[in-house]
C-alpha cells in the first residue's frame, strides 16, 4: 500500500490558531479577513502574499451592477456556459450575493476604473450578453484587488507565514480536520517542517495548471490543495473539466511554463479572431462569434488550426489604435511588445492553453467539504457554480462570495462545537500528536528516506503526458496511454534511502496525484461537454452523462470515480 501522507521530517515546531487559511489569492485573503472576528486566524501562503493567481487576473470581476442588468440575466449566462452541469442554487447564490460583495470590496478600498460620470466602468467578455465586468487599471484587476485586500490584512491582526508549502491534513480522534503540516522554505520564518493546530482548515491554494506544459497559471499552481484533500479522504468533483483559455500569446513551438494571457476583455472591446488568411472564422460558428463561451472559442481555434495545418491563430485589434491599447490594456500591450509583437500594428498570435479548473474539492454552499472542519474556496473548490465550463470573470466573484459564506459557516460550526464539547474558543486538542504528524487514522509522516515521493525530474514527464493526451482534444486511446504512463511513473516512487523530502519532490508528487485523478475522470466521461472534448464521443449526451463524477483515492492511492446523476 502506498503511504497516503507525503514523506516529510517530523514537525519541528507547532503553532495554534482557531482558523488556518492556506492561500493568499482573493479566496484566501477574503476568508482570512472575514474569519478574523471569530477568533485567531493564521494565513499560510506558498510564496509571497501577492504571488497567487489573483494578481494575474486581467479581465475583471463579473456582477450585475448596471441598471439594465439583473442577477437573473447573470444566472442565465452562467448556466448556459456551464452546459447543463451547474448547480443552479449555487449559481443563484453567486449572482444574487455578488453585487453586494463587490461593493464590500469597493468599501475596502479597491479602486475600479470609473466612467466620466463616476460609475464603475463595465465591459463585456465571452458568454456575457451584457456589460457586467468591473475592471481596474485597464487590465490589472486582480493586482488591484490583491493590493486592497493585503492592505486590509495589515490592519486586521492576522498572522501570516510566507514561503510555506502545505503538506498534509491533521485530524483529531473523531476524524475532524485539526490542522495542517507544512514546510516553510528558507526565506520564511519559522523554518522547516512544522504543524499548525487549528479548529478549522480552509484550502484556498488556487489552481493546478502546472500539470500541463503550458498554462496561464503561475509556477506555484501545482494542485497542492486538491492533492492534500484527496490524500485526506475528501471527495473531489468534476476534475475532468479543465478550461483552456482560447487566447494565450503564442510565443513559439514547445513553449513551457506560465504563458502570457490575452484577456477575454480584448475581445469584449471588439477584437476579432482571424486565421492566417485574415478570415474571421468564429462568425457563423456561434451567435456571439468571438464572444462565445470559452470552450466554444477554444474548440473553434483548434478546429481551424487543424483545418489549415497551422500552429496558431490571430487576434486582431489593430483598429483599437495606440491610445486605447495604452489606456485600456497596458499590461497586455507590454507583454506583447516584450515578445516582439506590437498589437497596435499587427495581429497577436494566439493559441489555447490550460487556464482554470472548473472542478475541485467538493463543497456545499458554505465551503464545507466531506471532512468535518475542512473547507475549500476559490479554484481549489468545486461549489457547483461553473459546471462543465466557467463563465468569464466569475472566478474572482466566486472566491469573494463563497469566502464570506465560509466565514459565516465557521463561526456557526465552531460555536456548535463549543456547545457540544464544552470547550472554550481555543484550538481543539488533537486526537493524535500533531508534532508527529498523526492524522487520526494511525498514519504518520515518515522520516528519513523518500518512500512514497517521486523524483522532481518526473514533473516534466507528467506535463508532457497531460499535454499530449489530456489537453483540449481527448480520446480513449490517448487517455489510456496517459493512465499507463502515469502508472509507470508511480512505480518509480523512491524506496528507503531514495527520494529525499524536499519542495520539488512534494510538488512533483502532488502533480502526479492530480494528473491521475484528472485522467481517471476524463477517461470515464464518454461524451463532449464544455471544456471536456472527446473526439471519439463528439456529442453531448444528457441521457447518460448529465451528472457529476466524484473522485476519491483508494487505499492504494489510486483514483476511483463514481457517477452521480443530477436531479
Amino acid at each position: 500500500m502506498i503511504p497516503r501522507l507525503l514523506t516529510a521530517p517530523e514537525p519541528g515546531w507547532t503553532v495554534d490558531a482557531d482558523v488556518v487559511v492556506v492561500g493568499s489569492g482573493i479566496a484566501g485573503l477574503v476568508t482570512a479577513l472575514r474569519c478574523r472576528p471569530h477568533g485567531k486566524v493564521l494565513l499560510v501562503t506558498k510564496a509571497l502574499l501577492d504571488e497567487g493567481s489573483t494578481r494575474w487576473a486581467q479581465g475583471g470581476i463579473a456582477a450585475a451592477l448596471a441598471p439594465d442588468d439583473t442577477p437573473d440575466d447573470h444566472l442565465t449566462d452562467t448556466l448556459v456556459a456551464g452546459v447543463g452541469l451547474c448547480d443552479e442554487e449555487a449559481v443563484r447564490t453567486l449572482v444574487t450575493e455578488g453585487p453586494e460583495a463587490v461593493r464590500w470590496l469597493i468599501g475596502l478600498g479597491t479602486e475600479f476604473d470609473r466612467t466620466a460620470g463616476g460609475d464603475v466602468a463595465l465591459t463585456r467578455e465571452g458568454g456575457h450578453h451584457r456589460r457586467r465586468i468591473a475592471h481596474a487599471g485597464g487590465d490589472a484587476t486582480g493586482a488591484e484587488i490583491s493590493r486592497a485586500l493585503r492592505a486590509a490584512l495589515k490592519d486586521a491582526d492576522i498572522e501570516t507565514i510566507e514561503h510555506a508549502l502545505v503538506l498534509d491534513l491533521l485530524k483529531d480522534g473523531r476524524g475532524r480536520a485539526a490542522g495542517i503540516t507544512l514546510h516553510v522554505m528558507g526565506e520564511g520564518q519559522p523554518e522547516g517542517v512544522g504543524a499548525v493546530r487549528a479548529r478549522a482548515v480552509v484550502l484556498a491554494t488556487g489552481g493546478l495548471g502546472q500539470v500541463f506544459s503550458a498554462t496561464t497559471n503561475p509556477s506555484v499552481s501545482t494542485g497542492d490543495g486538491v492533492a492534500l484533500a484527496l490524500r485526506a479522504g475528501a471527495a473531489a468533483t468534476d476534475l475532468e473539466f479543465v478550461q483552456f483559455h482560447p487566447t494565450v500569446l503564442w510565443v513559439g513551438e514547445g513553449a513551457r511554463g506560465q504563458q502570457p494571457l490575452i484577456s477575454e476583455a480584448v475581445r469584449g472591446e471588439g477584437a476579432h479572431l482571424i486565421d492566417h488568411q485574415g478570415e474571421r472564422f468564429m462568425v457563423g460558428r456561434h451567435e456571439l462569434a468571438e464572444l462565445a463561451p470559452r470552450d466554444i472559442v477554444a474548440k473553434g481555434i483548434m478546429n481551424r488550426m487543424r483545418e489549415t495545418g497551422t500552429s496558431h491563430m490571430f487576434l486582431d485589434a489593430r483598429h483599437f489604435g495606440a491610445r486605447m491599447w495604452e489606456d485600456r490594456f497596458p499590461t497586455i500591450l507590454a507583454a506583447c511588445r516584450h515578445h516582439g509583437i506590437d498589437p497596435v500594428t499587427e495581429p497577436i498570435p494566439v493559441i489555447p492553453a490550460a487556464h482554470y479548473a472548473s472542478g475541485g474539492v467538493r463543497t456545499d454552499l458554505h465551503g464545507r467539504t466531506s471532512i468535518p472542519g475542512l473547507y475549500a474556496c476559490g479554484e481549489t473548490a468545486c461549489t457547483g457554480v461553473h459546471g462543465a465550463n466557467r463563465l468569464a470573470s466569475n472566478s474572482l466573484l466566486e472566491g469573494l462570495v463563497f469566502a464570506a459564506r465560509i466565514a459565516m459557516a465557521i463561526a456557526g460550526d465552531l460555536a456548535a462545537e463549543d456547545g457540544d464539547t464544552g470547550r472554550g474558543t481555543g484550538p481543539l486538542d488533537q486526537g493524535g500528536d500533531a508534532s508527529r504528524g498523526e492524522d487520526g487514522r494511525g498514519e504518520t509522516a515518515s522520516t528519513g528516506g523518500g518512500a512514497g515521493l517521486l523524483e522532481p525530474a518526473v514533473r516534466g514527464a507528467i506535463q508532457r503526458i497531460m499535454t499530449a493526451y489530456t489537453g483540449v482534444l481527448r480520446n480513449a486511446e490517448g487517455l489510456a496511454a496517459a493512465e499507463r504512463e502515469l502508472a509507470a511513473l508511480a512505480a518509480r516512487r523512491g524506496g528507503a534511502g531514495g527520494v529525499a523530502p524536499r519542495v520539488e519532490a512534494w510538488e512533483a508528487t502532488n502533480l502526479h496525484t492530480v494528473a491521475t485523478a484528472i485522467v481517471a475522470a476524463a477517461r470515464r466521461r464518454e461524451e463532449t461537454r464544455g471544456s471536456h472534448w472527446r473526439e471519439d464521443f463528439p456529442d453531448r449526451d444528457d441521457a447518460a452523462w448529465r451528472g457529476h463524477l466524484i473522485t476519491r483515492l483508494t487505499g492504494d492511492a489510486v483514483p476511483a470515480t463514481t457517477y452521480e446523476e443530477m436531479t
